[in-house]
Parts: structure tokens; C-alpha cells; sequence
């Protein structure tokens, strides 16, 4: 056999050098089973020329070893491979995978050519760098179906598709997806855009239509309403009929449920010209009409909307955009949670039904840290939607910056894209054609393989960041173009014009209809339907409050059963010791034998509740088994790795029950279950920090969702915020979950504050959350010492005959004619007070526990202190230093509650900087001293 031409090629190659043993093992095994080795590399042996002759006799190592390889093939003749035309071959192969790898760097992407920072040239996609010339262009080439579905091909043919496939107005990166499959798949689709014609005369009249409304939309208001922020769509008109053709494709691929969350940029065009929204209705909240009512509201640029679109056979899809503050990026995360639940909902285990479709900008996606958090979510098992679609509108400019060198550290906005290997479609926002291909590739690539795609819409910003900005003050040479530039519109309606598809006077008579739609005022959305009310989750939630009724009592010999079930596992299951342990105890609180703790009645609230159909959902890091080792709610099989989740074995009819412990995240997974919260009315819904000081790393979720949602927007939403939370000397970053915080954000009813104190509490407290026919949300302050506690432990007869108590009285038999001082708290500190005035052998002091400082319970705390009408010495007494903890924000409240003319103390740390010392000495001096002030007169 004759391996000249073989060593040759891999010493041209970069594979060649050290990587070539590499290159022989692969063609040894190409050899012995060409299906063995990635379809790539088959491709390119394949298309190696071959002829038959006898074997010579090579003595190098090399030549030795393919011999050997050539004799366990055939007897005495074997193909071999022609060296001159072999090594030509391999060449035109390389100029081939060029384009793949780097065509997209010479793609004619940027409508106004201002793509400063982009390579100008680059070599290897002209086939000189690979040692063709002229004389090769009228050869042909046998490339066996490698590209094109072609057999053979003159090269000069080749060089000719290839930059119009590769670099015309899309752009395709997708060589570092790992999977062959997709690789093969999305490079065959983007070649197969030379089958011409793409486009009916009928559909490019859509979309030019299409653009028409985008680009008269945004005329119109500019008109109406000179120098109105608005965040125009122009310059990037396309994404319209980008989003409503992904619109049209997903239908017909099985999508019932479209759910989009998007920042400024061309929102109001969105909610005008896809979901439906009446423009009459936009042009009053720009003339400032606002509906009455007791929400304060927010911009109209952040507003979300829902809708039926039609599909045109009957079928109609549910289009949702969800509500967005600010903080651009922050709406991803959210639009998963919401999928997710709809997914859930819809028992669309495969991912089919749902679908969700983030917009982002392109210095956002590159500059915020939560689309890294949401993208590393995206093919969890607790937190996977089955691929999102993520379109880019790439306006090049964030804020006044166009200069990438301060944007970013990548050559693309999207480069952020491939740590999860997921395909970037780059497309010139002036080609709609290419525009609308790329949604119906996005759409199929993502239908097939349930992975995230991005769709990089390059355009431009006609005005400033907003309208009455002025861009050519930073942007002097950006804006000279965009200036002289033609609309998207005008570009698209010229071309059709010259090709024949359309007239100039339909071209004005389109837009003239478009106008006067507007100045009529009613909606310009010819798919657009109206929704089934009836059949919305959350109607039966309206118009409730926190006095809502609820049925708190459980039936004894149900609540015996379930929680025999929750502390069994199967007898093959090797647990771990520990956890055996706690198995073993909970068996004797279900006998009676054994009061319950804190870990055993969360565990009952939520099978209590699964058992009468309720779903739930428990998401965090080490949510599994808690952070603290109390929950256990999966038990791990030491034999191999297995788990096993009682809660799921309950019976046949009950609820839904699922834990998940989340990537390490606190802002990315919180606002994940903020969106399934939001979604699903019917699940309790529950986020649990690993400690709770660790929650400020999702503070913009608390700030702009959790807290503000349904003032601002009408959002009813009614997850729970377990924070672990006490002072127990293990420092600044793990004793506080910053209860001031929530504190200073509750007002108008918005959400509960909560911290309770016995496990019969955070039992009911967890089905008071769910049973009662209001959703808003819980921020419940979870212990960490308690777990464990011997005296934080509940009958039997608390749990099932009980309910929530908001203010905890006395509880020793204490004559409160004799009682001087009444002490309130909250929390863990309760017991530091409770064991010191038993040591004491104290009768004078009543310990009085307020279980729920918002909505502050005026009512009960006024009946807790009835009995000591005649005291005058109150004290506050918490864990917390000066300025943080319950003091500052709840003062007012307590001081509400006692006599005219008392004055009400303060026992606890003073004033720091720090949420807690870092020192175990000094953390016991602080505590003994507090706990001292508040029993000492």
C-alpha cells in the first residue's frame, strides 16, 4: 500500500505533528468499522481517492503499522490511496470545514457595515491558503455527499456556494457543538438554503406587511407623541416578523403555549403588533390614563400582556409576556419558571407543548451575570424547559457605548452562548428573508434536540437610548450613518419592487392602511382571539385577604397513616446511619411514642397536603436533605447511589411532590420559582436558602418581583422564602438572613413575614400558606439550632387539631398578677430567655411571642397582653444588632400594642456594621449579656 499521500496530508494539517498518532488511530479505526468513528471524519476518509494495487514494503513504524493494518483487510491486493490526488482532496476538504468553522466572520451581517471590531479578512476561507490555485477551479472533485448532498463538484462551483451559504446574511456558528448530530443537522440546514425559491410571493408580502406595521408603529407614536420615552424598535424592525414567524413555525410543530420575556427595546411594538394589545389603550397610558384601582402601577414599557394568537386552522396558541422591571435581564429566569410550570400543568413531559423565547440586548447578554446563572439552568433536571429560543436584538450600542472593547471581552454579544454548546444564528436585520429563516431553523433545531439556540439579530438603533437622547454626542460616526440608512421596510420594499412581487403604489397603499388602523384605534393583530376567561387558575383567588377562612384541623387517624408512610423506606435500601436514625425517630412520632420535630412537621404539611391533592414543589441547594440535615425528603441508597422519596409514595390520588437541589445559585433559581410561583396557583411552591444571609444574592428578585409584582402589575403570586436564620457564633455570613429587609419592604398587605418558633407552627404555617384562598408571599424565617432543640418540639394533637398562631403567649404557669416586666421576641432567642428565667426561678418576667410580624397582628398581641393590663415595663428583646433585625421596622407596631404612656425597651446587640461577630467568644459575651438585659430590672 502506498501512505505517502496519508503522512503527507497530516503533516500539511494542523493535526499533523503530535497530533498525528492521533489521526492513525482514528483511521485504524475507520478501517475496522468506518461506523465507529465520528461522521466527520468518515466523511473525510471516505472521500479519500482509492485504487488497487499491491502492497509494497514500507519499513518505518508507520508504514509497518499500516501494512499490518492492510493485510487483516485482504490476502494479497488492497485499496490504497492515490497520493496527488488524495492530498488535492484533503485540501479542498479543509476549505470546506473553513467556512464551517470561520465563514460566519466574513458574512455580510451588519446592515450599516460598521462592524468595526470584526476580523476583515480571513485567510483560510480563500482556497489559496490551502494550496489551490486557478488552474483547480474547473476541476472536479469527488467530496461524496460531504457538503450539499454532492457526489462531485468543480471547485470553482464549491467556492461560489459556499460564501453565499456562509457568508451572506446569515452567519452560523455551531462547530463547537459537541454532538455529531446536531452538528450535521444545523450545517445541512443552512446549506440547504441554496434550494431556491425559500419564500412564496405570498409570504414575502407578509413580511413585508409585517415590517410595515413595526416601522408605522413606532412613525406613528414618534408623531403623536414627540420625545416620549418609548425605546423604539427602529432600526431593527425585524424582529417582528421574527417573532410572529417563530410563532407560525412552533404551531406547526405542536406549540400550544408561547411564554416571552423581553426588556424595552420594542416592547410596545411587541404588545402592538404580535399580542394584540388595542393601541388605543397604549395611547392613553402615553397621554398618562391609567385604569382606577388600588395597584400603583408601573411604566408602560414594562408592562406584560396575554393573548390568543390564530394558526389559521382552527387552532389558536396562548401568547404570554411576562411583566419586566428594569433590570433587563433579570425576566429569563422567570419566563423558565413560568414554562416549566405550564409544562407541569400539561403533563408535556417530552417538552413539546410549551415553549419559551427570551429577548435580550447585546450589551445585557453579555454584561449580566444571571444569563450565565440561567443558562447553566437550562439542562438541570429540576429546571430544564426542553430549549429556549434567545434572540439578540443587536442594536451594536449599550446605552452610549458601540465600542466593543468596553462592552465586552469576546468577539461576539453571544460568545457567552457556547458554554452550553448552544448554536448562534447571526443574521443581517436588513435581510428579512434571512430573518424569517432563521426563526423556522431555530424553531425545528430546537423542536428536535430541546436545546437552547440564539437567533442574533444585527441591526442598529435609529435614536438614542431612549428618545430624548441625543446619540451623536458619543456616537458622532455610528450616527452618520444610521442617518443616511434606509428603514428595514424601505430596504425589503425596494427589493420586492425590483423583484417584481409587489408595486409601488401597494407598497404606499400598505402602509396607508396601516395608519389608519391606528387612528381607529382597535387592534392591528389579524391572528389575534380572545381568551377563554373561564378557564384562567386564577380567578378563584381574587378578592382575598388575610382573614380568607381556611380548614386547619386534619383527621387523626389519616395523619397516623401518612406519617407511618413518610418514615418508611423499602427494606433493600441501605441508608445512611444517620439517616437511619432519623427514620427510626420518626417511625416513634408516628407511633405516639415520640414528640414531633421541626423536620418531621415540615414533612407532615406537606404530606397532609399531597394527600388531599395539593402539588408541591421544594427547590434549593441541599433542599434534598437540608442544609442542616433535618429534611431528608430523598434518602440516598449507600449501596448505589439511588434515592428514594416517601413523599412520593403516599398513594395513588395524591398530589404531586417534587425537590430539587439547585445549581449554586440564589438569584437565578429564586426567580426560576418566583416564575412558577406566578404560574401555578395549585402548587405550594417553595425556595429554601442554604442560609438565609445568602438570599441578598437574589436581592433584585425580591426587590422587583416578590415584593412589588402585584402593586405593580397585578401579579398574585404565592411562593414561600425559607431562610435559615439565628445567631449561634458562626459568623457575619451565616446568622442572618437580613429580617430588616423584608421588613422595610412589606407595606399595602404585600407579603408575610413569619418566624416560627415550634414545629407545629411551620407546619401550619406551611398549609395555612396553601389552604388559604389567597396567594402572596410567604417569607418564612427557618431555624437552624432549633432543628434540634429539645424543648422545640409538638404533640401530636398540635399538628392535627391546631392552627397557626400569630403571637405565642406564656406558656409556663406563671401568676401574671406577680408578673413586672412582659418581654416580647421572636424566634430562636425565645429559648436562650425561656432556659435562663428557669434557671433563675424567675415568676416576675412573661416571655410573649410575636410568631408573625407581617401583617403585623395587632389584635392577638393586644389579647396576649390583656392579662398584664397592670405592667408598665415592656422590653424588646432580639438577637440581632441595634440596627438590624425586627427593631427599627416593627418598633412602631409593638409599641402600638401596650399601654398609653409606656415606653418600650430594647435588649439585643448594638448597632454594627456586620451582621454578626466573628468570634465564638465574643458572639456568647453578646448573647449572655442580651439575654440578661431583657430578664434583669
Amino acid at each position: 500500500m502506498q501512505y505517502k499521500a496519508f503522512d503527507d496530508w497530516l503533516a500539511s494539517t494542523a493535526l499533523g505533528g503530535a497530533n498525528q498518532s492521533y489521526i492513525e488511530e482514528l483511521y485504524e479505526s475507520y478501517l475496522t468499522d468506518p461506523d465507529s468513528i465520528d461522521a466527520d471524519w468518515r466523511a473525510i476518509f471516505d472521500a479519500l481517492p482509492k485504487v488497487s494495487t499491491t502492497v509494497e514494503q514500507p519499513h518505518s513504524p508507520v508504514r509497518d503499522y499500516f501494512r499490518r493494518l492492510a493485510r487483516e483487510h485482504s490476502s494479497e491486493t488492497v485499496t490504497v490511496i492515490d497520493p496527488e490526488a488524495s492530498a488535492k482532496l484533503v485540501k479542498v476538504l479543509q476549505f470546506i470545514n473553513a467556512y464551517r468553522f470561520r465563514g460566519h466572520l466574513e458574512a455580510h451581517l451588519d446592515p450599516l457595515n460598521y462592524y468595526r471590531w470584526k476580523t476583515s479578512h480571513v485567510p483560510e476561507l480563500d482556497y489559496h491558503y490551502h494550496g489551490l490555485t486557478e488552474q483547480d477551479l474547473d476541476e472536479t472533485f469527488n467530496i461524496n455527499h460531504y457538503v450539499y448532498k454532492r457526489d462531485t463538484i468543480k471547485l470553482g462551483e464549491l467556492a461560489d456556494m459556499l460564501k453565499e451559504t456562509y457568508c451572506g446574511s446569515i452567519g452560523l456558528e455551531f462547530m463547537h457543538v459537541q454532538d455529531m448530530e446536531q452538528k450535521l443537522w444545523l450545517q445541512g440546514k443552512l446549506e440547504s438554503r441554496l434550494e431556491k425559491p425559500l419564500f412564496s410571493k405570498e409570504e414575502k408580502i407578509n413580511l413585508l406587511n409585517e415590517l410595515t406595521a413595526a416601522d408605522g408603529l413606532e412613525r406613528y407614536l414618534g408623531a403623536k407623541f414627540p420625545g416620549a420615552k418609548r425605546f423604539s424598535l427602529e432600526g431593527s424592525d425585524a424582529f417582528i416578523p421574527l417573532v410572529k414567524e417563530i410563532i407560525r413555525h412552533s404551531g406547526q410543530q405542536g406549540v400550544t403555549d408561547v411564554v416571552f420575556g423581553m426588556a424595552h427595546r420594542g416592547r410596545l411594538n411587541m404588545l402592538v403588533n404580535v399580542l394584540g394589545k388595542r393601541p388605543e389603550d397604549l395611547f392613553d397610558e402615553f397621554a398618562g390614563k391609567h385604569a382606577t384601582g388600588e395597584r400603583t402601577g408601573d411604566v408602560k414599557y414594562h408592562q406584560g400582556f396575554s393573548s390568543d394568537f390564530a394558526l389559521g386552522d382552527e387552532r389558536k396558541m396562548h401568547l404570554t409576556l411576562a411583566f419586566n422591571p428594569s433590570h433587563l435581564e433579570i425576566v429569563s429566569p422567570v419566563v423558565a419558571g413560568a414554562v416549566r410550570a405550564r409544562q407541569t400543568k400539561h403533563n408535556d413531559a417530552d417538552r413539546n407543548r410549551v415553549l419559551a423565547i427570551t429577548v435580550h440586548g447585546d450589551s445585557a447578554v453579555a454584561g449580566q451575570g444571571i444569563v450565565q446563572e440561567t443558562l447553566n439552568l437550562s439542562n438541570t433536571r429540576g429546571y430544564s424547559v426542553g430549549g429556549t429560543i434567545r434572540i439578540v436584538i443587536n442594536n451594536q450600542i449599550g446605552f452610549t457605548t458601540s465600542n466593543p472593547r468596553d462592552t465586552r471581552s469576546t468577539e461576539y454579544c453571544t460568545d457567552i452562548a457556547k458554554m452550553i454548546q448552544a448554536p448562534i444564528i447571526h443574521v443581517n436585520g436588513d435581510d428579512p428573508e434571512a430573518v424569517a429563516f432563521a426563526a423556522r431553523m431555530a424553531v425545528e433545531y430546537r423542536t428536535l434536540f430541546k436545546r437552547d439556540i440564539f437567533i442574533d439579530l444585527i441591526s442598529y438603533r435609529r435614536h438614542g437610548h431612549n428618545e430624548a437622547d441625543e446619540p451623536l454626542a458619543t456616537q458622532p460616526m455610528m450616527y452618520g450613518i444610521i442617518k443616511k440608512h434606509p428603514t428595514p421596510r424601505k430596504v425589503y420594499a425596494d427589493r420586492l419592487i425590483v423583484e417584481g412581487v409587489i408595486t409601488e403604489s401597494e407598497v404606499t397603499e400598505m402602509m396607508n392602511l396601516y395608519r389608519d388602523a391606528l387612528d381607529n384605534g382597535e387592534r392591528v393583530v389579524a391572528e389575534w382571539r380572545e381568551m377563554d376567561v373561564a378557564k384562567m387558575d386564577w380567578l378563584q383567588y381574587l378578592d382575598h385577604d388575610w382573614t380568607s377562612p381556611y380548614h386547619a384541623a386534619f383527621p387523626k387517624e389519616r395523619f397516623v397513616t401518612l406519617a407511618k408512610r413518610v418514615a418508611e423506606y423499602p427494606d433493600a435500601l441501605r441508608a445512611h446511619p444517620r439517616v437511619e436514625k432519623i427514620y427510626e425517630d420518626r417511625k416513634a412520632m408516628a407511633a405516639g411514642d415520640k414528640l414531633l420535630d421541626w423536620g418531621m412537621a415540615e414533612t407532615m404539611a406537606y404530606a397532609t397536603l399531597l394527600d388531599e391533592g395539593a402539588n408541591v414543589r421544594l427547590s434549593g441547594e441541599d433542599a434534598g436533605r437540608g442544609t442542616f440535615f433535618h429534611r431528608h425528603a430523598v434518602v440516598h441508597n449507600q449501596n448505589d447511589g439511588t434515592g428514594y422519596v416517601p413523599l412520593t409514595h403516599l398513594h395513588a390520588n395524591q398530589g404531586h411532590f417534587e425537590v430539587w437541589d439547585s445549581v449554586l445559585s440564589e438569584e437565578s433559581v429564586l426567580a426560576f420559582e418566583y416564575g412558577y410561583a406566578t404560574t401555578d396557583p395549585k402548587t405550594l411552591t417553595i425556595w429554601e436558602a442554604q442560609f438565609g444571609d445568602f438570599a441578598n444574592g437574589a436581592q433584585i428578585v425580591i426587590d422587583q418581583f416578590i415584593s412589588s409584582g402585584e402593586q405593580k402589575w397585578g401579579r398574585m403570586c404565592g411562593l414561600v422564602m425559607l431562610l435559615p436564620h439565628g445567631y449561634e457564633g458562626q459568623g457575619p455570613e451565616h446568622s442572618s438572613a437580613r429580617l430588616e429587609r423584608y421588613l422595610q419592604l412589606c407595606a399595602q398587605q404585600n407579603m408575610q413575614v413569619c418566624i416560627p418558633s415550634t414545629p407545629a407552627q411551620v407546619y401550619h404555617m406551611l398549609r395555612r400558606q396553601f389552604l388559604r384562598k389567597m396567594r402572596r408571599p410567604l417569607i418564612g424565617i427557618s431555624p437552624k439550632s432549633l432543628l434540634r432543640h429539645p424543648l422545640a418540639v409538638s404533640s401530636m394533637d398540635e399538628l392535627i387539631n391546631g392552627e397557626f398562631q400569630n403571637v405565642i403567649g406564656e406558656v409556663d404557669p406563671l401568676d401574671p398578677k406577680k408578673v413586672k416586666r412582659v418581654v416580647l421576641c421572636a424566634g430562636k432567642v425565645y429559648y436562650d430567655l425561656l432556659e435562663q428565667r428557669r434557671a433563675n426561678a424567675q415568676q416576675d418576667v412573661a416571655i410573649i411571642r410575636i410568631e408573625q410580624l407581617y401583617p403585623y397582628p395587632h389584635d392577638d398581641v393586644k389579647a396576649a397582653l390583656e392579662p398584664y393590663s397592670h405592667v408598665t415595663d415592656f422590653v424588646w428583646c432580639q438577637e440581632e444588632p441595634l440596627n438590624q433585625g425586627a427593631w427599627y421596622c416593627s418598633k412602631h407596631n409593638f409599641e402600638s400594642s401596650l399601654p398609653d404612656g409606656v415606653k418600650l425597651k430594647y435588649a439585643g446587640r448594638p448597632a454594627s456594621a456586620s451582621p454578626a461577630v466573628g468570634y465564638v467568644s465574643l458572639h456568647t459575651q453578646q448573647q449572655k449579656q442580651l439575654v440578661a438585659d431583657a430578664l434583669s430590672f
